[in-house]
Formats: C-alpha cells, structure tokens, sequence
C-alpha cells in the first residue's frame, strides 16, 4: 500500500503542476516545462526510494517489461497514477476557478505528427527511467530525478507543440482531459501513442543493456 500511496502523491503533485501553469499560465509563458519538470524531478528523489518513482503508467508497462515491478503490482500503480491524476485535475479547477470535466479542444490538425511525438517523447523519458534508475551499474546515483524530470522539460520544449501539449504519460492525458485542457480524443491519441513508445524503450532497452550486464 506504501508504494501505491507514493505513486498517487507524485502524480498528483506532478499533474497539479501542469493544471495550475498551464491552465492558469499567462500568455507566452515559456517556462512552464520547466516547472513541470522540476515538480517530476523533486517528486522522484521525494519517492523514488519507495516506489521507484513511475507516476506514469508508460513508465510503468517499460518498468514491468523490464522485470523490476511485478505483473500483480502494476495495475495497482497505473490505478494509483490515474487517481492521482483525476484529483489533481479537479483541485487544479477549483483552485484556478476554471475547468470543463467533460473535456475541451478540438483534435490535433495533424494527428500522425501529435502521435509520433508523442510515442517519441515518452520512449525517450521510458528509456532513460530504465537507463538511470533500474540498473545495477547506476545503482545508488545521485542524477536519476534530475536526468528523468529534464528529459521532460527538454521533451516538452522539443515535441510540446504537436496538438497534444506534450503529455507523454497517460495520467497527464487524463488528468488534461478532465480539467479541459485537452479533449477527450486528443487523450485518447496520447494514451496509445504513451503506451506504445513505453513499450518500445523497454524493448529498446532489453536489446541494448542485458547483453552486457546478464546478472541485472
């Protein structure tokens, strides 16, 4: 129960972040990705110790296909994070005064180039979680928050402006659609395309890393 506790707790605190600055952010606020990846950052090292710190159900399925949490806990933790998520949309409305629970925004004008960066931006956030924080040779580091929450903030910057807003996590699309954000279609796209490229880093990271440290 200890970890899944943590995992609502980052998530929400990470999802409340990217309500209030988003939803609530003056125009032509470029800093945004930075706040929400510090707020992934510190939640990490905050949890990381406990629950090894997904707060992504992409992470998550990448964390389970890599073997390091087990297929009777993962669903608890993808629960976890999409409760978290939904908390945090819902205090983020009250909070602002704003929000539309029923979902707002039309669909990405190019849905190929929304799923792609997607599915590009979370393989790249899932391989480094699996690179940084699941081996035996980065064992005990001091960098793995920082190193996870910038690659958010560099991914956002990077790939943020494809129609999705650059959610790369299921929880952040849901929590997104529930606080108006984004619709529940352009969730939807986020989700398959987060999950996908979770996936695709676990695999990635299979074929890459376990050759060389068979004992890990």
């Amino acid at each position: 129960m200890k970890k899944y506790l943590v995992e609502f707790i980052g998530t929400f605190f990470l999802i409340l972040t990217i309500v209030c600055v988003v939803n609530g952010a003056a125009p032509d606020n470029y800093l945004a990705p930075v706040a929400i990846g510090s707020a992934l950052m510190v939640m990490i090292f905050a949890g990381g110790h406990i629950s090894g710190a997904h707060f992504n159900p992409a992470v998550t399925v990448a964390v389970l296909m890599r073997g390091k949490v087990s297929s009777g806990e993962a669903p608890m933790y993808m629960i976890s994070q999409i409760l978290g998520g939904i908390t945090a949309a819902i205090i983020g409305a009250f909070l602002l005064g704003k929000g539309n629970f029923m979902g707002g925004g039309a669909m990405p004008a190019d849905t190929t180039a929304a799923f792609v960066a997607e599915l590009l931006g979370t393989f790249a956030l899932c391989w480094v979680v699996l690179q940084t924080a699941t081996t035996k040779s980065n064992a005990g580091n001091s960098f793995y928050g920082l190193a996870i929450g910038f690659t958010v903030t560099a991914m956002a910057y990077a790939l943020g402006g494809f129609g999705t807003g650059g959610c790369f996590n299921p929880a952040v699309a849901i929590g997104a659609a529930f606080n108006g954000l984004a619709g529940w279609g352009t969730a939807g796209l986020a989700i398959v395309a987060n999950l996908v490229g979770g996936a695709l880093a676990a695999m990635a990271f299979k074929a890459t890393y376990t050759s060389m440290d068979s004992d890990d």
